[in-house]
């Protein structure tokens, strides 16, 4: 929970800092916003506040913040932009700041109509990049002979198979306690993914099978709240180490630069698909709000769509 003790470094006057601790503290409990996308939210009006300073000559207040205009909003963005930040990042962050500023106006503390009249970045379409079925099942075979100590390859296995196997997010795979794994029999696993919304989503045998031939050979103590994945020196497993890993997969089987530990979530998507899963559950199964995020996958697997138009459109025969 952020207080305005955390807030020492935020370049605004105290009464700023004060209606930014709060709102933090409305972003996780009214709006259930992970502990990611506050950090990020944090960041983003931190910069902005920072640019305010620098850009106005003065440490930003409820005053400064509402006589805003259009042109100095405009030139926060410009900044952005010449500085190399992604169309995605800087959408983000005025979305930050946005919701910032929607929720002041909501409690009357300051408003700027002319926020609303700056237009979004555009963000690029980019399509999922999935791993085609017989490179996806070469990494799970691979990853575990990549490190000598064989604890450490049955750990990698486990989470490559979360990731193929129950379409996870890297960090939802590695935010699982040792009281989350699943035991023999298992249908389902209770995943919570962004927004601190739950899921729940089908267990394969061979996912229950390694995660248990994982536990089996762990030298650390897995208690049951602690992480269930461990690095080498028993501390949580990071994100950063799985991708290095999978970095490595790459040069040992000649694997294409787009596969990451994301891209086997995208496979597990885009088979599913292909096999004629239906869009809905595999909304439900990705844990995504919205189907439109769903459906890029329907992009990536047109060929498949096109043969079932043929087969099924009475025209078509």
């Amino acid at each position: 929970m952020a207080g305005a003790a955390e807030l020492t470094g935020l370049q605004a006057d105290e009464d700023l800092q004060g209606l930014v601790a709060a709102w933090l503290i409305w972003l996780r409990a009214e709006r259930r916003y992970s502990a990611h996308t506050l950090d990020a939210y944090q960041r983003d009006l931190t910069g902005f506040l920072a640019f305010v300073l620098k850009h106005q000559g003065a440490l930003p207040g409820r005053r400064l913040l509402s006589e805003l205009r259009l042109g100095d909003f405009r030139a926060w963005l410009a900044g952005r932009s010449e500085r190399g930040l992604s169309p995605a990042s800087t959408a983000r962050a005025l979305a930050a700041v946005r919701t910032f500023y929607r929720w002041a106006a909501r409690r009357e503390f300051f408003d700027n109509p002319a926020l609303s009249l700056v237009r979004t970045p555009k963000r690029p379409h980019r399509l999922p990049r999935p791993l085609s079925p017989e490179d996806a099942a070469a990494a799970l075979d691979n990853i575990g002979a990549l490190d000598e100590r064989a604890w450490v390859g049955k750990r990698d296995t486990a989470v490559l198979l979360l990731l193929y196997g129950c379409g996870l997010r890297i960090g939802e795979a590695l935010s699982l306690t040792a009281r989350d794994a699943p035991q023999a029999g298992q249908e389902v696993l209770l995943v919570t993914g962004k927004g601190d919304r739950q899921r729940q989503v089908p267990l394969l045998p061979v996912v229950t099978a390694g995660i248990t031939d994982y536990r089996r050979a762990c030298p650390h103590e897995l208690l049951p709240d602690a992480p269930l994945f461990r690095a080498i020196r028993g501390g949580p497993l990071r994100p950063r180490a799985i991708q290095e890993r999978v970095k490595m997969l790459r040069g040992y089987l000649g694997l294409p630069e787009s596969a990451t530990p994301h891209a086997l979530r995208h496979s597990f998507a885009t088979h599913l698909l292909a096999e004629g899963g239906d869009l809905r559950a595999i909304q439900e199964l990705l844990g995504h709000a919205s189907l439109s995020t769903t459906q890029r996958y329907t992009a990536v697997d047109r060929g498949r769509l096109g043969a079932v138009y043929a087969a099924a459109h009475p025209r078509a025969r």
